[in-house]
């Protein structure tokens, strides 16, 4: 007991983190951005809602940060996990699931130690509930 906690104890001294996840690579930011950004809002019902809680829309952050988007879905629905896609919108867009699957949850994406290049940066969530009603949303990323 006493060695863990003199281990804990250490890292928190020396200001150790965890290390950052690559959201966006160098090579992904350099690609022209896509002109499309893929919304079709029309429905007669409301697919789950898509918060962005951090970083605030508009509000520049240093890299690494949180990446935090919540999920809300609705009529007793659930959302299908499986089914949320994230994808950088450039030329050619780059489909970011894989590396943010770890990190999704039915209440939505919580990525602490997300990592990306200076720029500003644009994602296309998309998210699906059991009752088959897909939701879409523009998430922007302005990296210091």
């Amino acid at each position: 007991m006493r060695i863990v906690f003199a281990v804990f104890t250490a890292f928190l001294l020396l200001g150790e983190t965890a290390p950052a996840d690559v959201l966006i690579t160098p090579a992904e930011a350099a690609l022209p951005p896509s002109a499309d950004v893929g919304l079709d809002l029309r429905g007669i019902t409301r697919g789950p809602s898509l918060d962005q809680l951090a970083p605030k829309p508009n509000v520049n952050v240093r890299s690494p940060f949180a990446l935090k988007i919540k999920f809300s879905p609705h009529n007793n629905a659930k959302v299908d996990v499986a089914a949320a896609r994230v994808i950088y919108l450039k030329l050619p867009p780059v489909d970011l699931t894989g590396r943010l699957k770890k990190y999704i949850g039915s209440d939505g994406i919580d990525m602490p130690n997300a990592e990306a290049p200076p720029g500003t940066h644009l994602l296309r969530v998309e998210v699906k509930d059991s009752l088959g009603r897909t939701s879409v949303s523009l998430i922007k990323l302005i990296v210091e």
